[in-house]
C-alpha cells in the first residue's frame, strides 16, 4: 500500500525558501479571515511540529484568539520527537484541562504535532473534541519525510515505527478529523497526510508549502469553520 511513497524530493524541499510569501498573502486575506465565525472562549491548543516551539504556532494561535478562542501552546518547549512521552504528557495536560472547564479540547497538530494529537485523541476520546492536522506524517511517521535520516541518526528503525502506526490504525480515532495537507509539501510525503483510516476523517488540499502551512489564509478558514463546526453540532 505505501510502496509508492517516497520523501519530498530535494527540489520539493528547496521550495519551502518560498514559505515566507505566505504573510504576504494572509495580511491581504485579512478580511475574510476576520468574517469567520466567532469562538466562545474554550480552549484549543496547539502542537509544534519536529524541530519546532511554541513559537512556531504564534501565528495561529494569535488569529483563534481574534476569534476569542482560548488557543495556547502546548508549553512543553521544542518538539524532539520522543513521541511517547509528549502523548503521556499531552494526556495529562488535556485531562486538567477538562477537569477545569468541564469541556472537551479541540487539539489543532502541525506535522509531527498532528501525529502526537491524533495518539492522544486515539487514547482519550472523552476528552478531545476533535482534531485538525496539517502536513502531518500520519502514514510511516517519519519514514516519509526529509528528516527521516535524523531519526535514523538516534537509532530509529523506520519500518517499525511504520508498522505500529499501522498497528495502532487498527483502534481507530473516535473523535472528527481534519486532515490538511499540501501537494507542495517538501517536508513530508503529501500522500502520507492523507487520512485514509478514521472513518469520519475530511482530507482538505490547500495550495502551499510545508512551513507555509502555519501562515497559509486556508489553513485558517478550515481551522475557523471546524472549530465553529464542533461547537455547534
Amino acid at each position: 500500500m505505501t510502496g509508492h511513497l517516497r520523501p519530498p524530493s530535494r527540489q520539493a524541499a528547496m521550495r519551502e525558501a518560498l514559505s515566507g510569501f505566505e504573510a504576504v498573502r494572509l495580511a491581504l486575506h485579512t478580511p475574510h479571515l476576520a468574517r469567520q465565525p466567532r469562538g466562545d472562549g474554550r480552549t484549543v491548543l496547539v502542537l509544534p511540529g519536529f524541530g519546532a516551539g511554541d513559537a512556531s504556532t504564534l501565528p495561529i494561535r494569535g488569529y483563534l484568539r481574534s476569534l476569542h478562542y482560548g488557543a495556547s501552546g502546548w508549553g512543553f518547549g521544542r518538539n524532539t520527537g520522543t513521541v511517547e512521552a509528549f502523548v503521556e504528557a499531552m494526556l495529562h495536560q488535556v485531562e486538567r484541562l477538562v477537569q477545569g472547564t468541564g469541556r472537551k479540547v479541540p487539539l489543532i497538530g502541525w506535522s509531527l504535532g498532528g501525529v502526537i494529537s491524533r495518539e492522544v485523541a486515539r487514547e482519550r476520546p472523552d476528552l478531545v473534541e476533535q482534531v485538525i492536522t496539517f502536513g502531518s506524517p500520519i502514514v510511516g511517521g517519519p519514514k516519509y519525510t526529509r528528516v527521516g535520516a535524523a531519526f535514523q541518526a538516534r537509532g530509529a528503525n523506520m519500518d517499525g515505527i511504520e508498522q505500529r502506526l499501522a498497528e495502532r490504525d487498527q483502534r481507530p480515532i473516535r473523535v472528527p478529523v481534519t486532515a490538511i495537507y499540501t501537494k507542495g509539501d517538501g517536508v513530508v510525503a503529501w500522500q502520507a497526510c492523507i487520512d485514509h483510516v478514521t472513518p469520519n476523517a475530511r482530507n482538505i488540499e490547500v495550495n502551499t508549502t510545508h512551513i507555509g502551512l502555519g501562515l497559509n489564509h486556508a489553513v485558517y478558514v478550515e481551522v475557523a469553520r471546524q472549530l465553529d463546526a464542533r461547537a455547534t453540532a
